[in-house]
């Protein structure tokens, strides 16, 4: 007999709808597989066979995140298709500051009503982020939350797994005064300070419009999909001694870059190294944001740095550019207790 319940859609759940999504969930996930994955979506768990060889001591790196209240803005313009991108992004961009190659993704979508299209773009989102960072989507699992969250509403979480060879492992010890900081450029907002840009731009209830500062859609410039990192960062491993890796995401410069900083040592950076985009100009414009706040919230146009040594920095920005990712060098590490030194 087919699984279906009269009463159970009757009180707001839907489990045909369900089903239908998996289905069309399917043709996306199909795109994210790699060697090692050992079951398709359905099952009670993702399997994933782990290939070791050529590692001494394999050890596991996981990370889970979500996109905050950037999905407001998804759900405000009706295009779902590229918060997916960004809950991976997420995931596998802090995992790669260990130096781990992500492996496999699970998601979980939360709604107040299964609309199986609308979970499908989510999902497509999803897929697409994996195949950009080499890792297999495996499973993950959708609840309707209906009296929870109104019809329209939903959350999306994700979580990665991934691997690194224990000497491989890349931590603050090895960061030296001298070292050289290199910029990867964002593509944007990325996925933190949402709360505070809807406030600035009062964006409920508003459609897209265009922006001459920007010279493009406001709408569609916040919700541009935050820069994968993995396989570049990867590449850079390879080929030049990295001695550390920090992800820019919420709490912007000064929180994020102390932490691939040893005790003792400070990045010194200079203003006018930073590449920022129109985008935090006019946030700090239009919301009357000080510079400090700026820069302990958003990326600047700054998603992620890596710290190596300073004979090096050349060699690492043409390995970069090799693997299509554009990089500068920021600024410094210096004998200094400050955490973040920015003039």
């Amino acid at each position: 007999m087919k699984s279906f319940s009269d009463s159970y859609k009757a009180a707001g759940v839907d489990v045909t709808a369900g089903y239908k999504a998996v289905e069309l969930m399917k043709e996306h996930t199909r795109r994210t597989m790699i060697p090692g994955v050992l079951s398709g979506l359905g099952g009670f768990g993702g399997l994933f066979g782990l290939d070791v060889s050529g590692m001494k001591e394999p050890v596991l790196v996981s990370g889970t995140d979500g996109v905050g209240t950037k999905i407001r803005l998804a759900q405000l313009m009706g295009r779902h298709d590229t918060i997916g991108i960004d809950c991976v992004a997420m995931c596998v961009n802090d995992i790669v500051c260990a130096g781990a190659k992500p492996l496999f993704f699970l998601d979980y979508i939360a709604c107040g009503k299964n609309v199986p299209e609308k979970i499908a773009s989510i999902v497509s989102g999803v897929a697409e982020g994996c195949v950009r960072s080499g890792c297999a989507l495996i499973g993950g699992e959708t609840a309707e939350h209906p009296g929870v969250m109104p019809d329209d509403d939903y959350d999306l979480a994700g979580f990665t797994v991934g691997v690194v060879d224990k000497e491989k492992i890349l931590d603050q010890s090895s960061v030296q005064a001298g070292d050289a900081i290199i910029a990867l450029p964002s593509s944007g907002i990325h996925s933190n300070g949402f709360s505070l840009i809807r406030r600035v731009f009062d964006l409920e209830g508003k459609g897209d419009f265009y922006s001459p500062e920007l010279g493009a859609n406001l709408f569609e410039t916040l919700l541009t999909p935050t820069n994968l990192y993995v396989k570049p960062v990867l590449r850079l491993m390879d080929k030049v001694p990295v001695h550390s890796v920090c992800h820019i995401t919420g709490g912007g410069f000064y929180e994020n870059i102390p932490r691939a900083l040893p005790q003792g040592l400070s990045a010194k950076i200079e203003k006018k190294n930073v590449r920022v985009l129109p985008i935090f100009d006019l946030i700090a414009k239009e919301g009357n944001v000080p510079e400090h706040d700026m820069f302990n919230t958003y990326n600047m146009g700054v998603g992620m740095c890596c710290i190596l040594p300073s004979d090096k920095a050349d060699e690492a920005i043409r390995v970069l550019k090799g693997a299509d990712q554009e990089a500068y060098v920021l600024g410094e590490v210096v004998e200094s207790g400050e955490g973040v030194i920015l003039w």
